[in-house]
């Protein structure tokens, strides 16, 4: 009867617990679905969209961008990135690991433990980590400069406020293909913030503002500041340079 009891309050508090833990979750999770979650807008396609997404570039300074050969930023204080776009390779760090990635010849990518060259069983797990962060995370430095990538679909949205907006659909490449982002801009075409469809958010529609833009040494404009619901995503000691 004493174990039988003891058994009793062991699962009522296991249950407690877990209510305790997962209830506000789950009510937090209903309000922002019920607050933000939208369809994906529909909009022709064509040679307003694209200009849309021109004047977007032009206003960021793409040619300055397009002649910056190296780029260094770091994500939220954990993932550093050193990315070569002269010779298309980038070098990534995590804890104790740096993978230097080659995007010419994946399979020429190294691996580095504690400064020590890697080429263990996990070395191809951690070229595919490296591969996702970089994705994932240039995407947060650099995604105005991607509305022309092969496969990419660009569509002209009228806003409820009867503003042009621009959707940019990924039919292919990246991490996530199939994703859609719905861009938004300022008076002078400069973006200010984009909504998203994207694999790995089960709320469609949620929005991240594009904040702290600096002026690189070789001109391009790129943001370094992100607020996405009650979060912050810095990106920072940020350069852009031409290497001679």
């Amino acid at each position: 009867m004493i174990k039988q009891f003891k058994l009793k309050k062991i699962l009522k508090i296991t249950v407690g617990i877990i209510v305790f833990f997962t209830l506000p979750s789950l009510l937090l999770f209903g309000f922002v679905y019920f607050k933000y979650n939208e369809d994906l807008p529909t909009g022709p396609q064509g040679a307003a969209a694209d200009q849309l997404a021109t004047n977007m570039l032009k206003s960021l300074n793409e040619e300055a961008y397009l002649n910056t050969d190296y780029i260094e930023w770091t994500f939220k204080d954990i993932h550093h990135y050193k990315w070569y776009k002269l010779h298309n390779t980038c070098e990534v760090y995590w804890d104790n690991i740096s993978v230097i990635l080659d995007f010419n010849n994946p399979s020429d990518s190294k691996v580095f433990v504690l400064e020590q060259a890697y080429n263990g069983i996990e070395k191809q797990d951690y070229i595919t980590k490296a591969t996702n962060y970089f994705n994932n995370d240039s995407f947060w430095l650099v995604a105005p400069f991607k509305v022309f990538d092969p496969n990419t679909e660009r569509r002209l949205i009228k806003t409820k406020n009867n503003k042009d907006a621009l959707l940019v659909t990924y039919n292919a490449g990246g991490t996530t293909p199939g994703d859609s982002y719905l861009w938004h801009f300022d008076d002078e075409g400069k973006p200010t913030s984009y909504q998203m469809w994207v694999d790995i958010i089960p709320i469609e529609g949620l929005v991240a503002t594009w904040d702290n833009w600096i002026t690189t040494e070789t001109g391009v404009q790129l943001s370094t500041f992100h607020k996405f619901l009650f979060f912050g995503i810095e990106l920072s000691s940020v350069k852009g340079l031409k290497l001679n």
